[in-house]
């Protein structure tokens, strides 16, 4: 055993296949969760079940550990740097504040000179009028969203509702003609080491993703443009682990910088199988300071993510050697609520 203990907050998939990847390298785990039932329990050398503001619960976590990394990034960015004067956390909770701020994230990007769709900061509904440029458009609120949760899409100023109370501030996102959606993983590590994994393409299905792929069907010219995009933006938050940069393709084949994730990403499940070293084999690496290594691609591939009820039937499926079947055994099934996934190698 490694004199590592790893602290990861959060108990879902995510949090289950990071546990998985600290057993192969001999760091024992401790999951704090505020899930009673998160499946990162049956992997975890330790768990704690808390809320993330219990104190106490807290203190005993950190005491355990002696890094502290997530499974997702909406944990309140106060409790995360209580967390720091007392131990490394990774990443730094710096990031956290920028990513769960979409306002502050696209101005981050852009001021990069990385490209978005066209945006506007939305506090009221004068403020939708006073942008109308950007409709037909997608309105989203400024913090804690994924999957679809927090949009709405206005297609007109008609669709700005009377009655709506903005109690919460939103960006306007002016709408893409997309005709592709991709991903980078990017791992980075604390000296400045980087591995960068080919795009993926993305396919969704009701604002959740569907299915993964690589090789991703893109020009070679977009290939490098994605990956080093990627790169600066670790570089400029001085980025330890490993992130997902989401991006649009339109149809004049600009590339547009969607979201950023500072985690592993659903859309890199198909790393665990496809490489020699999977995104969270490297995070773990990386948020260890075990030094990275060399990371080789072994096949194309194609993930699916496996979605509430159909979970009962891959359960009782029988697979062949290119397919693998990743049960994340959580207890209550609901519907599109992510339960599993397959991975299929390609040729």
């Amino acid at each position: 055993m490694s004199d590592i203990t790893l602290g990861i907050i959060g108990s879902g998939q995510l949090g289950s296949l990071l546990c998985q990847a600290a057993k192969k390298l001999s760091v024992k785990t401790v999951v704090i969760s505020d899930d009673e039932q998160g499946p990162a329990q049956n992997y975890s050398n330790e768990f704690i079940y808390s809320k993330y503001n219990d104190e106490n619960k807290i203190k005993e976590f950190t005491e355990k550990v002696d890094i502290v990394t997530f499974e997702f990034e909406n944990i309140p960015v106060d409790i995360l740097k209580k967390i720091e004067l007392k131990k490394k956390v990774l990443p730094k909770p710096e990031v956290n504040k920028i990513i769960q701020n979409r306002r502050l994230e696209k101005t981050f990007v852009n001021d990069l000179g990385i490209k978005t769709t066209d945006w506007a900061f939305i506090k009221q509904a004068g403020d939708v009028e006073k942008n109308k440029n950007l409709l037909p458009g997608i309105l989203k609120t400024n913090t804690l969203g994924y999957d679809g949760h927090g949009q709405f899409v206005l297609n007109s100023l008609d669709d700005v509702k009377k009655d709506w109370c903005f109690t919460a501030d939103y960006i306007l996102e002016k709408k893409v003609n997309l005709i592709k959606e991709i991903s980078v993983v990017i791992t980075r590590y604390l000296n400045g080491d980087t591995y960068i994994y080919e795009p993926i393409e993305n396919f969704h299905k009701d604002q959740i993703l569907n299915h993964s792929k690589i090789p991703a069907d893109i020009n070679k010219e977009i290939f490098i443009k994605a990956q080093n995009n990627a790169k600066l933006i670790t570089e400029k938050l001085d980025y330890v682990g490993t992130m997902c940069v989401e991006y649009f393709i339109d149809q004049d084949d600009n590339l547009l910088v969607n979201e950023i994730a500072p985690r592993v990403h659903n859309s890199g499940h198909l790393t665990i199988n496809a490489f020699n070293i999977s995104q969270f084999e490297n995070h773990v690496r990386a948020v260890c300071d075990l030094g990275l290594e060399k990371v080789e691609k072994i096949s194309n591939a194609e993930m699916f993510n496996v979605l509430g009820k159909d979970i009962e039937t891959y359960r009782s499926k029988t697979f062949n050697k290119e397919e693998f079947f990743y049960d994340y055994g959580k207890k209550t099934i609901k519907d599109k609520r992510k339960m599993g996934h397959l991975t299929i190698l390609k040729k």
